[in-house]
């Protein structure tokens, strides 16, 4: 249980730092929420091939994580930004946002961050803790 959580305590503040240095080279700041936000989507995009099989097309699975991606993005937006008013982020002036919080061009931009996190995620398992050797089918 306790290796168990140190996996997921490791993973989780992993990619809470990336997402705040991806907001930091992005944006130029940043919020302590988008680390617990961070942790949680790295998280969520390295089970993806825990529920699906690894034959599943990488871009498949990234499509996939920018769905997650964008769904995480829009809870949290509610809660942080509408309900306790932070304004963390605000992407009314994008077309197609939904209540300012998500838009399409951010889901599209998910995609490829998506393959880098699945694969990073992937390799991290392997290397630190023993999961199975990455591998991906492409097309």
């Amino acid at each position: 249980m306790s290796k168990m959580l140190g996996k997921y305590t490791g993973l989780f503040g992993a990619g809470g730092l990336i997402y705040v240095a991806m907001e930091l080279m992005w944006r130029g700041k940043s919020h302590w929420s988008m680390f617990l936000l961070g942790g949680i989507c790295f998280i969520a995009l390295g089970l993806i091939n825990k529920v699906i099989p690894w034959e599943t097309p990488l871009w498949q699975q990234a499509v996939l994580g920018s769905g997650i991606i964008t769904l995480l993005e829009f809870i949290t937006g509610m809660i942080v930004n509408r309900r306790f008013g932070w304004q963390v982020w605000d992407y009314s002036h994008m077309p197609g946002n939904i209540l300012g919080q998500i838009c399409p061009q951010f889901t599209l931009l998910w995609i490829p961050i998506s393959i880098v996190g699945i694969v990073l995620d992937d390799y991290l398992r392997w290397r630190f803790f023993g999961e199975e050797k990455p591998h991906y089918k492409l097309i």
